[in-house]
Formats: structure tokens, sequence, C-alpha cells
């Protein structure tokens, strides 16, 4: 695709999956497509990108600052109901949402522009960064999400476990097989015990929350789906491989006590997702060893 730039990340997983790769020979005119349809001058992508989406900078007929994202759509569909979300939030701790276009293999967001735009991964210490998404993820639960049918967080939970219940029998790096069914079977039954249900964002980590102008820190690529708050402190507290590794039950009281939620509860939430995350990750593991209730 001379002339036509596609970002690091895309261009990675790209290799690794047939269909990403067609649909990015589609791309060049998708985008030619959206820029006509929404009026727009649309840049070169940022750089390194994401795994499935082309994000660009572009401005509008009045030179508004804003981004493209144009998204693969993946059989599992986890990215189906970013827009609903956003235009649900409306910039309350998100970026806001000016259009969406959908079609059967793709879809496109036309978004705020978070300026600087830098992550903050990248600015913050890991435990300044569990003050920023405790705070976020305070405001986003705040938001009904009545009259939007989002899936509920069981569904996506079913299908991750049903996952880890087919490659784990064939995983040479695997946990004790105890260990294991008693983990996951936590995974899916966690979610039908909760006492609160709320918007979640699902995917809240520090490289998903971006420095802006309108406010400090604004969160990109959520993946909403309606359950229990305890779960969204989850993406955030398996980043951080460090505290992880030595005091996972100390991360999980933590990122509780910031975020208003019980102890036990998202101590469990953790424990269960370390196990669903555990095949071939041996700091997972270990985590799920240490956080295993007694």
């Amino acid at each position: 695709m001379p002339g036509f730039a596609i970002p690091e990340l895309l261009a990675a997983n790209a290799r690794r999956y047939d269909g990403l790769r067609g649909w990015l020979a589609e791309l060049p005119a998708i985008v030619a497509d959206l820029a006509d349809r929404w009026s727009l001058r649309v840049g070169e992508p940022f750089q390194p990108g994401g795994q499935c989406a082309w994000v660009a900078p572009a401005a509008g007929r009045d030179g508004g600052e804003l981004a493209l994202k144009v998204g693969f759509r993946f059989p599992v569909a986890e990215e189906r109901d970013e827009a609903a979300g956003l235009s649900l939030w409306d910039g309350n701790g998100t970026v806001r949402l000016h259009a969406s276009h959908q079609a059967p293999s793709w879809f496109a967001l036309l978004l705020e522009r978070c300026i600087p735009g830098t992550q903050l991964a990248r600015v913050l210490p890991e435990p300044e960064q569990d003050l920023v998404v405790a705070r976020l993820l305070q405001r986003l639960w705040g938001t009904s999400p009545a009259g939007v049918a989002f899936r509920p967080l069981s569904e996506m939970c079913a299908v991750w476990a049903d996952r880890f219940e087919q490659d784990y029998p064939g995983s040479a790096d695997k946990i004790d097989p105890g260990l294991a069914r008693d983990g996951i079977a936590m995974f899916r039954a966690l979610p039908g015990t909760a006492d609160r249900h709320a918007l979640l964002c699902t995917d809240l980590h520090a490289e998903n929350i971006l420095a802006a102008r309108r406010e400090p820190w604004l969160v990109v690529d959520p993946k909403p789906y309606v359950g229990d708050p305890a779960y969204d402190v989850l993406q955030h507290m398996i980043n951080c491989d460090d505290r992880l590794a030595t005091d996972p039950a100390g991360l999980a009281a933590r990122m509780a006590d910031l975020a208003r939620l019980d102890r036990d509860r998202v101590r469990r939430w953790l424990f269960a997702r370390c196990v669903q995350e555990s095949i071939g990750s041996s700091l997972m593991g270990q985590a799920a060893k240490r956080l295993a209730p007694r």
C-alpha cells in the first residue's frame, strides 16, 4: 500500500492473523471514504499504534482537532459497544465521541483528540497511576446504562473461561489442576453474585489513559459491559508486574480502598483473573497461588 502508513503494532498483528491482513488491504479506501463522509483532513497514524485499529489525527472543516479511529471487527466483538459507551459517558472522564459509522467487518469513530496525548504509563509511577485509575473508574460507574442493551459482564467471563478450559489441557506451562478448577469456577460465578451493577470500562489501564487539555486525563478505548464494579480495577492491576509478583493481596487491597470497593471481593476477582491469564505466564500463576482462598 504505497503512501498509506500502517502503524507498527497493527502491522505486526496482521502478520499473525489472516483476517486482519485482508482488512488492511481495504483500509486506504475505507479511510478515504470516511474523510469524504465527515469532511476530514487525515494525518499519518499514531505510532506504534494499537494492535486492532488504525488511529490518526484529523481536522474537521472548522479546523477542530479530532482523531479518526478505524477498527477491525473480531469474532469475539469485544469492541462492539465502544461507541455506545462513549456516547453515554459524553466526555465525563472519557474522550468525546463526535460521530460513528458501522460496517460488517469494521467500525469507525470520530473522536476528541487528546493533546498532548501522552500515556499515563509514561508519566507517573504505578502508585500514582492507582489514584488516577480509581478516580476515573468511579466517574464512569456513575453513568446509568439504562436504555442501551449493553452485554452483561457474565457473558464476557463465560467466553474467557471457555477459552481457558479449551487451552488448559494442552498447555505445557500451567498451574495446578485444582487451583485452575477453583479459579475458573470463581471467574464464572463472581458476576452473578454482585450486589451492584454499573457501566464498566473493562479495559482500563495506564496505556488507555491519555493526557489532555480539557481534563488532565481522559480514558480511550473502553470495552463497555454492565456488571460488578469490582471487576473494573483488574486490568490495571494485572499490568503492575512488580507488585503482582511481590504482594498481589496488598495491591488488591489498595485498589479496593481507592475505588471504594469491598477488599475481599476485589481479591477474589484478582485471583480468578490471574488463573484465567495463567496459561504460559509464570507471573500470573504465582500470583494466583498467593491469592488463592484458604
